[in-house]
């Protein structure tokens, strides 16, 4: 599962629909792979505008992950600064979590994460 990923999952409880706080997902005990992919600058100024920034800052730090600008960059701010770019390039389409987990913030509900998958399936009692 991508890190990018994270940033549009939300937690599917019921009762976590109605509040902010199952959103983002927190990574734990995450083990971390990496893919080499080739720089796609345009890529990741498409993507940008669609990610909510400040879930993407809270994820980056609890991966261990360099600290973010508290706000997103703008697209000639990306091309300016090759180091910012590389670190998100890095981040967002190159790392991805092979096993752990992934916890809501407001149920403490746990989806495992397994050979890069994640279990979105919930118990009976919490559907």
């Amino acid at each position: 599962m991508k890190v990018l990923t994270l940033n549009f999952l939300t937690c599917a409880v019921k009762a976590c629909k109605s509040t902010s706080a199952s959103f983002p997902l927190h990574p734990k005990d995450c083990e971390l792979v990496s893919d080499s992919i080739a720089p796609n600058p345009q890529l990741l100024k498409n993507v940008l505008p669609r990610i909510d920034w400040n879930a993407l800052v809270i994820t980056a730090a609890e991966l261990g992950f360099p600290t973010l600008p508290p706000t997103p960059p703008t697209p000639e701010a990306l091309e300016s600064d090759p180091k910012l770019f590389s670190e998100l390039h890095t981040l967002l389409l190159e790392t991805q979590i092979s096993e752990g987990g992934l916890v809501c913030a407001n149920c403490g509900h746990e989806y495992k994460i397994k050979e890069g998958i994640a279990n979105f399936l919930l118990p009976n009692h919490l559907v």
